[in-house]
């Protein structure tokens, strides 16, 4: 009895949980397939009276409409560059954290003991205090209003969340297979590349989607480091539409609707690899 209970009350949980996470997702598809003047309106009812693909048309193909944004126009590009900094600020990081997660969790050396958490520490100043010294590094090296600034910047951002992440999956692995395959005549980046990577791929796809996550969405970084229109984000075409004279909430509504394929997209391709690395990584952790 106590266990139908449990599950009836945890279907209940997971019900309501799935709802507060559905309905803004409802809320951008209905406010992007409406116009503006339909959508102010008929404010009481949420459902449109009628339906029209303009506001995702003209941001995908680029093109200008009529009571929509100019500016709109620059979504594919934004979209691009969002999309080639992102993943290029996963594998930086992925290829960086995998080198510094490896020697903190297998190679004993002075000090490894407490760099983890002084890694960890600095992420504890705000970005806000760090982005004045990274504008003046990134122009010394005219590595501004480039995507490959954003990469290297925010890869150094996020790196020492992916070496937390990565560690306990590395001090998880059993290290007597390393030492066998040592012992068969392999080097030391020899067994990482084929015997640990292998064995913590679960790992690396759930800190690659957190990464690209994170990338995805940043905002100040590029918002600060680029200041041309042929370099800008999605977030910093988002924060574009919201000026003191125009607002369209049907744009804004049909920009983050497509602003979710590519992370729905990722996260349904390694789905699996997500959860057994995230499983493996807190029993790691414990």
């Amino acid at each position: 009895m106590r266990g139908r209970r449990a599950v009836i009350w945890g279907t209940l949980a997971n019900g309501v949980i799935l709802i507060g996470i559905l309905a803004p997702l409802v809320g951008l598809l209905l406010g992007s397939i409406q116009t503006e003047r339909d959508l102010f309106a008929n404010v009481p009812n949420i459902w449109p009276k009628h339906v029209t693909a303009e506001n995702l048309s003209a941001l995908v193909l680029g093109v200008e409409v009529p009571g929509i944004p100019p500016h709109a126009r620059s979504f594919p590009r934004a979209f691009a560059n969002s999309t080639v900094v992102a993943i290029g600020v996963v594998l930086l990081t992925l290829f960086l954290a995998t080198l510094a997660s490896y020697a903190i969790a297998r190679l004993r050396f002075r000090g490894s003991a407490t760099l983890a958490y002084w890694l960890l520490a600095t992420r504890m100043v705000p970005l806000i205090v760090l982005i004045v010294p990274l504008y003046v590094m990134l122009g010394r090296l005219s590595l501004l209003n480039s995507l490959g600034g954003l990469i290297l910047a925010e890869a150094g951002l996020f790196l020492p969340y992916a070496i937390w992440i990565l560690m306990g999956h590395f001090a998880a692995i059993p290290v007597e297979m390393e030492e066998a395959a040592l012992i068969d005549g392999c080097t030391r980046l020899g067994a990482l590349w084929r015997i640990v990577l292998p064995l913590a791929a679960p790992g690396l796809a759930a800190c690659g989607v957190i990464v690209f996550l994170l990338s995805w969405n940043e905002l100040l970084v590029p918002l600060i480091l680029v200041s041309t229109q042929s370099g800008m984000t999605l977030p910093v075409l988002v924060s574009s539409f919201v000026t003191v004279r125009y607002l369209s909430y049907t744009v804004l509504n049909a920009t983050g609707l497509l602003a979710l394929v590519p992370t729905l997209v990722l996260a349904l391709l390694v789905q699996r690899y997500i959860v057994r690395g995230l499983i493996a990584g807190a029993l790691a952790g414990r």
